[in-house]
């Protein structure tokens, strides 16, 4: 595994600008997500240090070398797609050892098996490698896609929404096997979403991209807790943060035009008292239910104080 570092690199298609004068750099053996909405920049990103790409500025730098003009095959990257890209005809051995049996790579035959065989029983997919492609179920191709990445012991491992494709609960399950064959591996990761929950629990730091402007980069509490602006604040947190003017806040800090409160920031009081344990219980069962003829509405007694 190696370091990877971008350096204001910029990239336009046209009158569209895609990055904007980003910077960042990936660890050796970290794991960072970039977070943003679609069109924010993410593949774009991606592609641009596999080599699919070129950038408009900047550079690229891979294992302390600058990759910048190198084809992709001279970058020793690994992409793993959205989409599983498998080839229907050939076996899982066979889709997971196609990469090893380049002729730039020249890897003996012995080497290949035993590779392959590794990477699968890490996956759980040892059982099928006999199996062709179209015999399998949507989360095992989506290990077979991921499997044939890992095999090759690349500099970073590129990945592009692998897991959207799945239904949710193949999502947490995969979730959960990347991020323990990533330890595992001491992999080195660059891994793109627009999922808050795949980037908090996989990744040591997260970078939240807009516009193809990389807003801020730190791990997931330090972007949860110091958000730089109110996107940022937004991006993370279930349920979202409540943005608030600072004019309904007595005492805002000079200059303040928004206040962002999470739900655990706030506190429910009632008549000024606060209200917890056993005393809310209490005073809970004793509201009376609402019924068609009489509707509970709010009072100046039920406050909500940030």
């Amino acid at each position: 595994m190696a370091e990877v570092e971008i350096r204001a690199v910029s990239k336009a298609f046209k009158k569209t600008q895609a990055v904007s004068d980003l910077s960042l750099t990936v660890g050796d053996g970290e794991f960072v997500a970039l977070l943003g909405p679609t069109g924010a920049g993410k593949t774009t990103t991606l592609r641009l240090i596999a080599g699919l790409e070129m950038p408009d500025r900047g550079s690229i730098r891979i294992g302390g070398r600058d990759v910048t003009g190198d084809a992709p095959a001279d970058r020793d990257v690994a992409f793993v797609f959205q989409q599983y890209s498998l080839y229907p005809h050939l076996t899982v051995f066979e889709n997971m050892a196609f990469a090893l049996r380049a002729p730039i790579r020249r890897v003996p035959e012995a080497e290949i098996r035993a590779k392959v065989r590794e990477v699968a029983r890490l996956l759980h997919i040892e059982t099928k490698l006999d199996n062709k492609a179209t015999q399998l179920s949507g989360g095992q191709m989506q290990r077979v896609a991921i499997g044939r990445a890992l095999v090759r012991s690349p500099a970073i491992y590129l990945m592009d929404e692998p897991l959207s494709s799945l239904d949710a609960k193949l999502r947490g399950e995969m979730r959960l096997e990347l991020k323990r064959i990533q330890t595992d591996l001491g992999a080195t990761i660059l891994y793109v979403t627009h999922d808050q929950t795949e980037a908090m629990t996989m990744a040591s730091r997260i970078g939240v991209i807009e516009a193809g402007r990389l807003l801020q980069i730190g791990t997931p509490r330090e972007i949860y807790e110091n958000p730089i602006n109110a996107h940022v604040a937004a991006r993370l947190g279930q349920p979202a943060i409540n943005l608030l003017p600072a004019a309904l806040f007595a005492g805002a800090p000079r200059g303040a035009r928004t206040i962002g409160a999470r739900t655990e920031h706030l506190t429910i009081a009632r008549g000024g008292g606060d209200v917890s344990g056993d005393r809310h219980a209490d005073r809970a069962s004793r509201r009376p239910e609402p019924s068609p003829s009489r509707p509970w509405r709010p009072t100046r007694r039920d406050v909500v104080r940030p």
